[in-house]
């Protein structure tokens, strides 16, 4: 049976890794990711004809296949929010690598925990592994945005600052790139680059707010976009972007303190029967394995795998209620 299952479950994460693709295809066309490409480039690199060269036919024969079908604009930029240095192809066959690595980790452990030897706990491990990649990349798109909303006051205020002293708004951006630290100058330093390669500033700060993704950097570009169309006082509508943003990053945190303990009671039930029984599958699994043991049955599938689903449904229902409870928008 292991062989069908391995089989079946491979097909499956494929199955899920295509529909994945699908879903971040679509928007952005060919000239604008190879703008992307050019402007995200560092300063000095050769052509991207010499890298076409140097990397591998697997990797060349993907590129070509996802940019035929228009996903690669997509899948791009979730690679930029994240500043991940992949190009789609090699996400994606990390993708497709990542559920194998994680059950032939399992299967190498089972020497030492019995428990992994079964063909249920190699799946688990599989799933595991087809859904890293997409966690593992939300995760770096998180912590990004969330270390670019932190700096991002006190740069609005170094470009105010700048304006006050007769500088120009291209040359407050230049002032950010040499002043500010990642993430905030990577992102000024691109829009310089497509500058530099021809594109207005508009299009350059809205390629910058769609690359980074954040409300508050919505609102320093619509606001900038605003006033190069009507006039007034750029430095003075800084100003007062820079305070929302701090009161609006000051309530967030009095928030989150007012609620952690009521997020971390909703970690610590969902997580407790799942980590729970985790460890008792691998101490004793003869234990654990009663629960696929039938008669009894019911819907043709064993009681204890019944009855584990529905506990797993009625965790997750509760997490996300407690989730939807404590998330309270600013």
């Amino acid at each position: 049976m292991l062989p069908i299952v391995i089989a079946g479950l491979s097909a499956g994460a494929v199955l899920l890794i295509a529909i994945g693709i699908a879903m971040s295809g679509g928007g952005g066309g060919a000239v604008s990711s190879r703008l992307e490409r050019y402007a995200s480039a560092n300063a000095g690199e050769p052509s991207s004809g010499g890298d076409e060269d140097r990397e591998s036919a697997v990797v060349a024969g993907l590129s070509r296949v996802i940019e035929r079908q228009d996903m690669s604009a997509r899948l791009s930029t979730e690679l930029a929010r994240a500043d991940m240095k992949l190009k789609p192809a090699e996400f994606i066959l990390m993708w497709i690598a990542s559920p194998f690595a994680f059950a032939a980790g399992a299967f190498v452990l089972s020497f030492v925990f019995a428990g992994l030897r079964n063909p249920i706990a190699l799946a688990l491990a599989f799933l595991i592994g087809a859904y890293f990649p997409r966690f593992y990349l939300r995760y770096r798109q998180n912590k990004r945005v969330k270390e670019f909303g932190t700096q991002l006051p006190d740069t609005i205020t170094l470009l105010a600052n700048s304006l006050r002293a007769g500088s120009s708004f291209l040359q407050g951006v230049e002032l950010v790139t040499r002043e500010a630290r990642p993430p905030i100058s990577t992102e000024f330093e691109r829009v310089v680059r497509e500058m530099s390669l021809g594109v207005a500033l508009q299009p350059a700060l809205n390629n910058m707010s769609r690359r980074v993704k954040s409300e508050d950097l919505e609102l320093m570009v619509t606001a900038i976009n605003i006033q190069s169309q009507v006039g007034g006082n750029l430095a003075t509508v800084l100003d007062s972007i820079a305070f929302t943003i701090r009161e609006r990053i000051r309530i967030q945190g009095e928030i989150q303190t007012l609620t952690a303990m009521q997020r971390y009671s909703g970690y610590v039930i969902t997580l407790l029967p799942v980590g729970l029984a985790g460890i008792l599958f691998l101490i004793s699994p003869s234990y654990i394995g009663a629960m696929i043991n039938k008669p009894p049955e019911m819907f043709g599938l064993p009681m204890g795998i019944v009855f584990f689903i529905v506990g797993l449904i009625s965790m997750g229902i509760g997490y996300l209620l407690i989730r939807r409870i404590v998330d309270i928008k600013v």
